[in-house]
């Protein structure tokens, strides 16, 4: 279907190197954006050109780490100076280091998460809102996760990251939109990635995989749909919402 259809848009997806924010990358480039990708390892990214190149799209490194406002700035800007314009973004830069219980919970690496996963977030919404912003148009598109609003222990930091980019997700929405600016977000269940694949491997994975309704973990390639859904003029009126992608688990 046109409305799916999303050549000669110009794309920004960060934690593009690996599981989730990849596949998205991939759909993003195969539904005909072209991609700038970022992720803080550059052969990951280099990989990933090269895997869109084959495709038949197009695709440009861009490395370096979210929690660094200066460069995520200066994405955004080169991006719209070098290409003339930027329609998407995917925020899908996060990190979960940690399993463990609340009250053993550091400072610092409960600061380390909210860094990379609510700050960064916040940052390259900023920074591409404001071409977006100039431009009247844009779609802006954040990863957050069943566990923003289903609780699960040991992942405080995470959890509570995550309910922030939901929450963030519907002011943006809501400032953004009489200037043609969407903010949506997609809340993914346990799909198995580099990320997931230390917990869904312990004992823990069978606890995980009962609370899901259809019996196996996800595909990261099954978001692919949903993400070129919000970014397209599919969902043209849309705006604010949280697509839940989990298996069944919170209707569980």
């Amino acid at each position: 279907m046109s409305s799916f259809d999303l050549t000669g848009r110009i794309a920004w997806v960060t934690g593009a190197g690996k599981g989730l924010g990849r596949a998205m990358a991939l759909a993003l480039a195969t539904a005909g954006a072209e991609v700038i990708a970022t992720a803080r390892t550059e052969s990951d990214l280099v990989s990933l050109v090269k895997e869109i190149d084959g495709l038949g799209g197009t695709g440009h490194v861009a490395a370096g780490s979210v929690d660094d406002s200066a460069f995520v700035d200066q994405c955004a800007e080169r991006t719209v100076t070098e290409h003339g314009r930027l329609d998407i973004l995917v925020n899908c830069a996060g990190i979960s280091p940690v399993f463990r219980r609340s009250e053993k919970l550091t400072d610092e690496e409960w600061s380390q998460v909210m860094r990379i996963n609510l700050d960064g977030a916040f940052a390259c919404c900023r920074a591409a809102g404001r071409h977006m912003l100039a431009a009247g148009t844009g779609s802006i598109i954040n990863i957050s996760s069943i566990h923003a609003t289903a609780g699960f222990q040991r992942i405080a930091a995470y959890a509570a990251s995550k309910g922030g980019v939901e929450a963030l997700t519907k002011v943006l929405a809501v400032e953004w939109a009489d200037r043609g600016v969407r903010v949506n977000a997609i809340a993914p269940g346990y799909f198995r990635t580099d990320m997931s694949s230390g917990l869904l491997d312990s004992s823990w994975g069978d606890v995980i995989l009962g609370n899901v309704p259809m019996g196996r973990l996800g595909d990261p390639a099954e978001l692919a749909d949903t993400v070129v859904f919000l970014a397209s003029d599919a969902s043209r009126y849309i705006t604010g919402t949280s697509l839940t992608v989990d298996g069944g688990q919170t209707a569980h």
